[in-house]
């Protein structure tokens, strides 16, 4: 986030856009219902589905799936055509804005309303009372990030927030709402293919240079592969083992059949975690590792909050903290390790990532502190870019809307989309609580009343769904939460795995799967 959680009431429009707030981010959803309620917020949502937030919307953009980018457009086209934006923001502190300006000038809010089913009159309201805010923030999370066009919507939310002024202050901001609760510091600690810890980009020499010295080996200066990519490079014969920490892509990975095939495949595969999952089942090794409660560290918020893990109980049996069992493979590998605790850890996690240089053990007590935090005598950042961005000026980029990978046809003619529920996350953990699966036991299919009373389908009855890439077999919830022609189901039960149903079609930057917007039938099962 480029702001802080309790921001909400400081501002006066909030765009919340492929996020189901509430559900999936409680405590942030708590916060912006409250602003609404009594800071006199206004509230935008668009999103395909009926979510609570939508009932506090002063404006519902209920767009098609896939067709994120189209809609911010023509958000863009009215701010631009009737002249709302910041000009001495923009040219002050942005480049590439002219560029901007004649690639929106096609998404005029009718030719927008054919493309997503939002009425034009609503585009055009919701571009006037963001733009007309003097703090309007946005607030996004996966049903942006997961489409092929991901990185584009996510630039496209930059422009909305560059052209209006709404970066740098309290109250504004584009603020990713990011997923598990350590996800934000598992990619600030280079987490990620492309890139060492901090965001230093592996193909920069001087970086590598830096970390090279630091670690003591060569490093290579070609980025690394997405999961999605080193399950197609196991079929192709160029990875021959995989050693996995804390994840299950038989259940989250697209086209569910194929990666079970790579994993079949591998020479070597070692998996770390605390139970025996889908995927640990494939496994030839399995590590036993602590759970949360059971060991020591940071974790890193949506906020850039970096907060200390305090151990609440001792592992149980054999399970040990997995940068134990990092330390000790790696000893027995021939690369030294000589970390006593987590400290020690932080300590050199302080040395190489300018972000973190100021963040030690003791500086965090209850409350942590906010990143980039460059010196021992700083107290963190709670608003990024209030003077410049990080590259000097921000950069507008012109962006056009093309269409999900797959789309509806004569054989496949309903959307799928899918999601959490607010009972699950992944469900490698929540499904082991005895609570949770007492209020939340199976899955279940949205579907519109319209296609059920056209299918002959009615609440609770099994139905099929079949995609260009499986099927599966699921209880029908008839419901208005979800448009005529579209279906949604979650991904957190094993045994109607929506991936199944998803095809490997990856945003050719980030590599990310298009988990919200397929094509399927539905028929009665």
């Amino acid at each position: 986030m480029t702001n802080s959680v309790n921001e909400a009431h400081e501002s006066d429009c909030i765009l919340v856009i492929g996020s189901n707030t509430t559900e999936n981010h409680p405590i942030i959803g708590q916060r912006i219902k409250r602003a609404v309620r009594t800071a006199g917020t206004k509230l935008i949502v668009a999103d395909p589905r009926a979510i609570e937030l939508s009932d506090y919307a002063h404006l519902w953009l209920r767009q098609k799936p896939g067709t994120d980018l189209a809609l911010i457009n023509g958000l863009l086209h009215v701010i631009v055509a009737e002249e709302l934006y910041d000009a001495k923001f923009i040219e002050e502190r942005t480049e590439g804005f002219e560029d901007v300006k004649k690639a929106v000038v096609p998404y005029t809010p009718e030719r927008v309303e054919e493309i997503t089913g939002v009425p034009a009159e609503v585009i055009t309201k919701a571009a006037r009372l963001f733009a007309r805010g003097s703090r309007s923030a946005i607030y996004y999370a996966m049903g942006i990030t997961q489409h092929v066009l991901g990185t584009h919507n996510v630039m496209g939310l930059a422009n909305l927030a560059m052209a209006c002024g709404h970066i740098g202050k309290p109250g504004t901001g584009v603020n990713p709402l990011r997923g598990q609760n350590n996800v934000q510091g598992a990619c600030d600690m280079g987490g990620l293919p492309n890139v060492y810890p901090g965001y230093q980009p592996v193909t920069s020499e001087e970086a590598r240079r830096k970390f090279e010295a630091a670690w003591g080996v060569k490093l290579s200066p070609t980025p690394g592969l997405t999961v999605v990519e080193m399950m197609n490079a196991v079929h192709d014969g160029r990875i021959k083992g995989i050693y996995l920490i804390g994840e299950n892509p038989v259940l989250t990975d697209p086209d569910a059949k194929h990666v079970e095939e790579a994993l079949r495949h591998l020479e070597c595969f070692v998996v770390q975690d605390i139970f025996l999952t889908e995927t640990a089942k494939y496994a030839d090794v399995v590590l036993p590792a602590a759970g949360f409660g059971e060991k020591e560290g940071t974790f890193t918020n949506t906020e850039r909050r970096v907060q200390k893990l305090n151990r609440a109980v001792l592992p149980p049996g054999q399970a040990r903290q997995d940068w134990q069992i990092v330390q000790d493979l790696a000893n027995r590998m021939g690369y030294p390790m000589s970390y006593f605790s987590p400290a020690d850890i932080m300590e050199e996690v302080a040395k190489v990532t300018p972000s973190y240089g100021g963040i030690t053990y003791h500086r965090l007590g209850d409350m942590g502190l906010q990143w980039p935090c460059p010196t021992t005598e700083h107290h963190g950042t709670r608003i990024l870019h209030t003077q410049a961005f990080t590259r000097g000026k921000g950069k507008f980029h012109a962006l056009e809307f093309q269409p999900a990978a797959e789309t509806p046809d004569e054989e496949f003619s309903v959307i799928l989309t899918s999601g959490r529920l607010h009972y699950h996350y992944h469900a490698t953990i929540s499904r082991r609580s005895k609570g949770l699966e007492e209020i939340c036991p199976e899955p279940f299919v949205e579907i519109n009343p319209a296609d059920a009373g056209r299918l002959g389908i009615v609440d609770g009855q099994m139905v099929k769904l079949i995609s260009r890439h499986g099927e599966v077999q699921v209880k029908a919830e008839v419901t208005p939460r979800v448009a005529p022609g579209v279906v949604f189901l979650s991904f957190h039960f094993a045994e109607a795995r929506v991936n199944e149903l998803i095809g490997a079609n990856l945003d050719p930057i980030a590599k990310i799967p298009e988990y919200k917007a397929g094509a399927v039938k539905v028929s009665k099962a």
